[in-house]
This record gives structure tokens, C-alpha cells and sequence, in this order.
């Protein structure tokens, strides 16, 4: 342990810290709680193209998706709600922005997906 002394805003503060190095744990110490495992994107949302002649329809923002409300040869409207992308504890309602026909859907319900990745394409 090293003790440090910190100010803030014109606070001092004493802290100390503890290097977590490569010595392996003592007997009476607690086994690590093991990491939040984050669920992989399947690999045809990473890669996925869409059809020749589709319109892509992008994520705005990352996040992770709640529901997906169409299925592959669904007919859409301009303005339909394709699926619920909560990002910053918020649901944001992705909309088709032209009718058409759903020619893929590259998401599924809690996959977590990036700015510019391909949800749904609309032929």
C-alpha cells in the first residue's frame, strides 16, 4: 500500500493504494468476483451487408437493443418502429425511414451494438 496525498478543489485528501501485481493471493483472502460477462454480438450483425438494393438502417448511438418489433418479409411504412435501442437508460424507437419490405434483420433482442452498425436493411 502507497498513501498519497490528493487535493481537490482545494480539499486535501490522504488516500491510499494498493498495486495489484502478479503475487498470488493470501489463504484468508476472498476469491475475485468474477467479471460481468457483456453478450457477444453474433458474428452476422458484425459483418452483415445489407441486399443489393437495400436501404441500411444504422444504429445512432451504441447501446444495447430491447426488442426488435419486425421479422424478415415484413412489410414497413415510413416511420414504423423497427426496434428499441436503450442507450444512456433511455429507449430510443429506431424508425424504418422509408416503406419497403424488411429484407434482414442483423440484431436480435439484447445484443449490444455500436454507432453505425447495421440494424435492419428495407428493400
Amino acid at each position: 500500500m502507497k498513501k498519497y496525498k490528493i487535493t481537490v478543489n482545494g480539499n486535501t485528501y490522504e488516500v491510499e493504494v494498493e498495486e495489484v501485481g502478479t503475487t498470488a493471493p493470501a489463504a484468508s483472502a476472498a476469491p475475485p468476483a468474477p467479471a460481468p460477462s457483456a453478450a457477444p454480438k453474433p458474428a452476422a450483425a458484425q459483418t452483415a451487408a445489407p441486399p443489393a438494393g437495400a436501404a441500411s438502417v444504422t444504429a445512432p448511438m451504441p447501446g444495447n437493443i430491447i426488442s426488435v418489433n419486425v421479422n424478415v418479409g415484413d412489410t414497413v411504412a415510413a416511420g414504423d418502429v423497427l426496434c428499441i435501442l436503450e442507450a444512456m437508460k433511455m429507449e430510443n424507437e429506431i424508425m424504418a425511414p422509408s416503406a419497403g419490405t424488411v429484407a434482414s434483420i442483423n440484431v436480435s433482442a439484447g445484443s449490444a451494438v455500436n454507432n453505425g452498425d447495421i440494424l435492419v436493411s428495407i428493400g
